[in-house]
């Protein structure tokens, strides 16, 4: 009796240990691709390729590819995965609060509470900015500019209805014009956007601080405010509140597996996004690209989204971007 109750606790625990070991091999080779619903050079293009690298750097993924979908603010990408990711356990997809304004303003048939939240990754403050040749030398100049006439005030910046477009418009309510009014160039990607800035096409660009901060540092750019609430260490630039706006706004991103994932699978991709944020690598990376560790768990950012949706609704309906 003495010797069955050893084997049978040698067993339990050999068996434990075999399935500890199973579980951790489950993520690491995890052969993955991730979704950016937008072209090369944007916030959701360089969130993608950072996962990507630090989960293969950080041993939580044995291969991860990146795929870009542009269009409409994400929703053709959104819509797509929806269609290819049901109940997959190796597709990701990365989003922000872009495509929760894009689907709103453009009335999309898909949001974001089709997929499935993994986990929310970063937060990152906007900035406004000038070509370095510009007149305009602070926001004071910026908002006179509007303010004299708001329809040959060119924006540049991310999708229509998109954080860019939100921060836009709500500069040029607070100039006191009509945001329904403002002129708005939208591009899908960073890069497209950076070029007509650098072309001096433009008055003014909104993006994500990190997607231009070489650009800034360089010159080739002047930052007029960033759009958090409280001055960040290492930004000269100062908030839009500091500069007597009562304007705010975190451009934040996350990631999402398909509809329907669950069990063991979603465990799987939970586990993994987790480990990497965790890891140094990915530490790393959100201090080389100036990003916000903005981290939330599956279910504190389903929750997230639900609450974010409503508030950029609001925004929408108030500037006149949506009914």
């Amino acid at each position: 009796m003495r010797n069955y109750f050893k084997l049978g606790l040698l067993a339990a625990v050999v068996g434990g240990t075999l399935g500890l070991g199973t579980l951790q091999a489950s993520s690491q080779d995890l052969e993955l691709t991730i979704m950016a619903p937008a072209g090369a050079g944007g916030g959701w293009d360089s969130a993608s390729r950072s996962m990507q690298e630090a989960m293969m750097a950080s041993g939580n993924a044995k291969s991860v590819q990146v795929i870009n979908v542009p269009g409409a603010g994400g929703t053709v990408g959104l819509a797509q995965f929806i269609g290819s990711a049901k109940g997959s356990s190796n597709q990701l997809f990365v989003a922000g609060i872009t495509l929760v304004g894009a689907s709103i303003s453009n009335q999309s048939p898909v949001d974001l509470t089709e997929v499935t939240p993994i986990a929310r990754l970063t937060g990152d403050p906007l900035v406004i900015v000038v070509p370095k040749d510009s007149p305009i030398k602070s926001m004071d100049d910026l908002l006179a500019t509007i303010k004299k006439d708001v329809a040959t005030t060119i924006w540049v910046g991310g999708s229509a209805g998109g954080a860019d477009h939100i921060l836009a418009a709500l500069v040029t309510k607070a100039a006191g014009a009509d945001p329904s009014k403002i002129n708005y160039v939208a591009y899908s990607g960073g890069g497209e956007s950076l070029a007509a800035m650098l072309g001096g096409q433009a008055t003014a660009g909104v993006s994500g601080y990190g997607e231009w901060e070489g650009q800034i540092k360089s010159g080739d750019l002047r930052a007029l405010a960033i759009s958090y609430p409280e001055p960040i260490e290492g930004i000269e630039a100062k908030p839009l509140k500091a500069q007597g706006l009562d304007i705010e706004l975190v451009n934040w991103r996350g990631i999402f597996a398909g509809p329907g994932v669950e069990g063991a699978d979603l465990d799987a991709l939970k586990s993994a996004v987790e480990k990497t944020v965790k890891s140094a690598e990915w530490q790393a990376i959100l201090k080389a690209r100036g990003w916000t560790d903005y981290y939330a768990p599956s279910d504190e950012f389903k929750a997230f989204i639900g609450s974010e949706t409503e508030r950029v609704k609001t925004i929408l309906t108030s500037i006149g971007l949506a009914n």
